[in-house]
């Protein structure tokens, strides 16, 4: 088993999956079936898909669509996206899911991360927090939903939902997204240091080389999107994944 866990982020909107560049410009990049079982091929170590549309149109996860990738994908699957109470909640992880991932509707609200703690253990419940920097170039947190960046503490907030039960908390650097810039070590660290929960980062990552610096930077998980979907400077959609051995070595260069 490797010591850390490389993660595809798929995004869902309308049924198809896309790529965005700083959560703007969504791309069409492929039948999220199609690509699940891709993914199962390359025998992916865990999968998450998150609807980037649901909330933001206030509307409940697509569950049949749920059900169909999680009768399709042979490794551990998370969903985020327009879960707003128990019942939805309950209703996906019936489904196969075996994480969900909060956003929207936990900011400012962990009464519902620990109602959701008491029903179905903290290992099952994720909270995601999107970083987006301000004109000053500091780090806000950033509401995806609304567009909006949050006048909080990024890192208290952070904090506030893991001490209310979070489990896995993924830091999603918006300025980032879809670059294959680089991943923003910074933010890492600060997060890293801050919580005692695995800490799975995302945005940026162009290289293995950017997925260990992620780790050494006090990541427990690497996720990536365009780094996965893309090849070349043209951005061609390819489905890529490394092999357990080239990971193996990444993570453990005695090993091999």
């Amino acid at each position: 088993m490797l010591k850390h866990r490389v993660i595809p982020s798929l995004l869902l909107s309308e049924g198809s999956l896309v790529k965005t560049i700083r959560f703007k410009n969504p791309e069409y990049v492929g039948d999220p079936i199609n690509v699940i079982r891709i993914f199962n091929d390359k025998e992916v170590d865990e999968l998450a898909i998150f609807d980037i549309v649901a909330s933001k149109k206030e509307r409940e996860p697509d569950y049949d669509l749920i059900e169909q990738f999680a009768a399709e994908c042979f490794m551990p699957l998370s969903y985020g996206g327009g879960i707003r109470n128990i019942d939805q909640a309950r209703r996906i992880f019936s489904l196969g899911v075996e994480k969900i991932c909060l956003q929207s509707s936990i900011l400012s609200n962990s009464a519902f991360i620990r109602e959701l703690v008491s029903q179905f253990g903290s290992q099952s419940i994720m909270v995601s927090l999107d970083i987006k920097k301000n004109w000053r170039g500091n780090p806000k947190l950033y509401q995806s939903s609304s567009g909006k960046l949050i006048d909080v503490d990024w890192l208290e907030e952070m904090q506030r939902l893991v001490l209310a039960g979070a489990g896995e908390v993924v830091l999603n650097a918006v300025d980032k997204d879809g670059t294959l810039a680089g991943p923003d070590l910074s933010l890492i660290k600060q997060a890293s240091s801050a919580i005692g929960v695995p800490l799975i980062c995302l945005g940026g990552v162009s290289s293995l080389a950017d997925i260990k610096a992620c780790v050494d930077a006090g990541a427990s998980a690497v996720a990536a999107g365009a780094f996965f979907v893309y090849y070349g400077k043209h951005r061609a959609v390819l489905i890529t994944y490394p092999s357990y051995d080239e990971l193996e070595y990444l993570f453990n260069p005695s090993s091999i």
